[in-house]
């Protein structure tokens, strides 16, 4: 059996569930579960934001923990060995996506906590090839956000070459943005923070940025116009968009991880005028996320945490949902 915890109806209280997983099948794995990482996602699905929730929820995509059971099958994992697992729990293995190596963009992939019990356990399942060994040099109790959060803005750094004598720029220091900092700065580039908050500049100037700017001076943006190769927007806002733009130099990229809650309003001449592209991500493949923990224990990168104990868990939504996360959140067994 396996003890979680999960909400009955959206938006509602996570309290203790106790469910049979049945036989573990030949490819799976079971995961001891010692610390679980809080992410917006988890509060999104828990309100059934996206309209793709099922009931009970048992939240956690930010997995940290031992192999307890393997499958007749596992060839790759070992019992005992420390793993942790992210958003994709599986993907088909064998269609155009999977076969070139962007498992990520399956359409057919399934995800830890849509249709099936996630991490805030302690026990979860997963497919043997999203489950992630941990290399030398990571501190178990910080990984858990680096399965989502790091993955999220290492990935475009990757898919879309970015350079080491590139000038890039970060929209939002938060739970993404502090990460993408610090992977930015240890990648090489010059790095630019954009933050509503004037007092985070010296912790941004701390995780790698290079210079700081406060996004409510529109004159100060005005003054950066061809400025960047690439802009990484992490948050959750409408802003101006355009203005962004204008900070471009020819071909450069506005690449959106952030979730924004209204389309997005761009001049075309504003792309056709510079060659300037707009994209968006999300998470990455397995052998990205195995290149992005080796990446971060080479250069100590790591996500600014707060630990909660798992039998907190609403304490901890609340205080994400509240907006007082600094800057992720971590939940212990």
């Amino acid at each position: 059996m396996i003890n979680a915890y999960a909400a009955q109806t959206a938006g509602g209280m996570l309290e203790p569930l106790e469910y049979d997983p049945g036989i573990l099948k030949d490819e799976e794995v079971e995961i001891n579960v010692e610390y679980c990482g809080i992410c917006y996602s988890d509060l999104s699905m828990l309100k059934n934001d996206w309209g793709i929730t099922k009931y009970p929820l048992v939240p956690g995509h930010e997995v940290m923990g031992s192999i307890a059971a393997v499958g007749d099958h596992v060839t790759t994992l070992e019992i005992g060995q420390r793993v942790g697992l992210g958003w994709f729990s599986h993907s088909c293995m064998h269609c155009e996506w999977c076969m070139s190596g962007n498992h990520n963009l399956c359409l057919t992939a399934e995800q830890t906590i849509v249709g099936r019990y996630g991490g805030f356990a302690d026990k979860v399942r997963s497919h043997q090839e999203w489950v992630t060994p941990l290399p030398e040099g990571i501190d178990p109790a910080k990984v858990g956000p680096l399965f989502c959060g790091g993955i999220t803005v290492f990935n475009p750094i990757i898919q879309f070459d970015v350079k080491p004598t590139d000038r890039v720029a970060v929209i939002g220091i938060g739970g993404l943005g502090h990460l993408a900092l610090q992977f930015l700065r240890a990648w090489g580039c010059d790095v630019t923070a954009f933050s509503t908050n004037p007092d985070k500049e010296s912790e941004a100037r701390k995780l790698g940025a290079t210079h700081f700017v406060n996004s409510r001076d529109t004159k100060a943006i005005e003054r950066l116009t061809n400025s960047f190769d690439f802009i990484l927007s992490t948050i959750n806002a409408d802003i101006d968009w355009e203005m962004y733009i204008k900070t471009l130099r020819p071909k450069g990229r506005l690449h959106f991880v952030g979730v924004v809650p209204n389309p997005i309003q761009v001049n075309a001449f504003s792309l056709i005028f510079g060659q300037k592209s707009l994209s968006g991500s999300a998470i990455g493949s397995p052998t990205t996320t195995a290149r992005m923990l080796d990446f971060a224990a080479r250069h100590s990168i790591e996500p600014v945490i707060e630990t909660f104990a798992f039998s907190q868990v609403n304490q901890a939504m609340a205080h994400l949902a509240q907006g007082q996360a600094r800057y992720r959140i971590v939940l212990k067994h």
